[in-house]
């Protein structure tokens, strides 16, 4: 009989079938031996920028255009020539068709949640969320994202700075402020775990981050002097049976070191970039969004997700064309062409890797609203830089873009492609969920066509 790899079922029922309840010794070792293992040194990608779509761009207006489809189809794009000869996308992107020999078109993921916190969720963690509807939030139970997870683990390899290792601006996902994304937070790892959210507009005049330096005020003596006098005052409660730290403890001491750390508060500090830069990323809170991302992965941060919001923005029921032509396609062209350049002439663009994504796809077929609707069966996400090989298409949709025709994609897959890029086997590492079930980092296979 074959055997049964130990991560594939849950604990109680691994020791109920193997007879010795001693074996859960075997368990535990093996599981802390997988988890130990470091990233591999010829990994190039040392971090990550997500740009998150929410709402779902249309991918048959901007990346799998299908000129030869009826008009009900097609739409009023046409495509235009990329810098790599025998690909296009559409007209309006041409700042990134001039830079098509860095970019890896996958155009046939797919998945199977229709509305837009579940499609987040499976997009951003790779598996399905219980239910699929739009009413959901977080909780500590949540499986957590692909950047959470990137934070623990440089968490767990040592990570120190003062920075938080996962950081999302300028806000989160969510489909409207009552109903919050879940597992792009700490979830089943803990407090710990969760990332910096901005909440604020890097673009507006009085722009600071909330909660980063110390007030008005307050110098770094007088802040000192009150960190001593905090500590003075819990130590009567500092007995050796409660050493170990609570959520509140961390995050007082993350508190801390947002407030007092020179290096945070000048990451976040905009102004120290020249105009004309800012100007070239676009003077609206996407534009400065993707800056502050390039600045906080210069200042060591591992994974920056930038939600080109807010809401569900790009949810185009209705005039899908005028909406992508007038309001939504320029900013994020302009910022996501920006950050590009911006990383190579930095000589940044090599170890990070760039990911743009949304919810799923919108329908082939346009609406009685000259409009698209919600279409997870066939979309497209577009990597760059870390590693991945540029000047390629992966995956080709059928006629309409409406299905994968051949090498289908799920958000898993990309998920494990980010892994492989920064060095860590998808499957060989595994984290706990709020029942204490192994799950590996991915359960999807890396696009290993995509490595240069």
């Amino acid at each position: 009989m074959a055997a049964t790899h130990p991560a594939s079922m849950p604990r109680r029922r691994f020791l109920q079938l193997s007879g010795l309840s001693g074996l859960s010794l075997f368990w535990n070792r093996w599981l802390q031996a997988d988890s130990s293992q470091t990233p591999s040194p010829r990994a190039k990608a040392r971090s990550v920028i997500l740009i998150f779509n929410a709402g779902a761009p249309s991918h048959i207006d901007l990346w799998d255009p299908k000129p030869d489809a009826p008009d009900k189809i097609r739409g009023e794009f046409k495509p235009i020539a990329t810098n790599v000869p025998g690909i296009q996308i559409s007209e309006l992107l041409p700042r990134l068709a001039r830079q098509a020999h860095r970019l890896a078109i996958v155009r046939t993921v797919h998945h199977r949640q229709t509305q837009h916190n579940p499609g987040m969720y499976w997009s951003i963690v790779g598996k399905p969320y219980p239910i699929d509807s739009t009413l959901i939030n977080p909780t500590r139970n949540d499986l957590p994202s692909f950047g959470t997870l990137v934070g623990w683990l440089a968490r767990r390899d040592g990570y120190s700075g003062a920075l938080p290792p996962y950081v999302i601006t300028p806000a989160p996902h969510c489909d409207s402020t009552a109903y919050i994304t879940p597992g792009q937070f700490g979830g089943c790892l803990g407090a710990r775990f969760d990332p910096y959210v901005l909440h604020s507009d890097p673009n507006a005049a009085n722009f600071k981050a909330p909660n980063i330096g110390l007030i008005d005020g307050v110098d770094p003596e007088r802040f000192a002097h009150r960190r001593d006098l905090l500590d003075r005052i819990d130590s009567p409660l500092s007995l050796p049976t409660f050493n170990v730290p609570t959520e509140f403890d961390l995050n007082r001491q993350r508190a801390f070191q947002l407030a007092s750390a020179r290096e945070v508060s000048e990451a976040f500090d905009l102004n120290r970039e020249p105009a004309a830069l800012r100007d070239r990323y676009g003077r609206h809170s996407w534009g400065q969004s993707h800056l502050l991302a390039r600045r906080l992965i210069e200042a060591g941060v591992r994974f920056v997700t930038t939600v080109n919001g807010p809401s569900i923005v790009w949810d185009t029921h209705k005039d899908n064309f005028n909406l992508m032509k007038k309001k939504l396609v320029p900013p994020m062209e302009q910022a996501f062409a920006a950050l590009l350049d911006d990383l190579h002439d930095r000589g940044l663009l090599d170890s990070t890797l760039v990911i743009w994504m949304g919810d799923f796809g919108r329908t082939p077929i346009i609406n009685k609203d000259v409009g698209r609707d919600h279409w997870p069966q066939c979309y497209t996400m577009v990597l760059a830089g870390g590693g991945i090989r540029g000047g390629v298409v992966y995956g080709v949709s059928d006629k309409h873009a409406a299905y994968p025709k051949d090498l289908p994609v799920t958000p898993a897959d990309i998920h494990a492609t980010v892994f492989a890029a920064l060095g860590y086997d998808p499957h060989g590492i595994f984290y706990h969920d709020a029942e204490q079930r192994p799950h590996p980092l991915s359960e999807g296979q890396p696009l290993s066509a995509l490595f240069s």
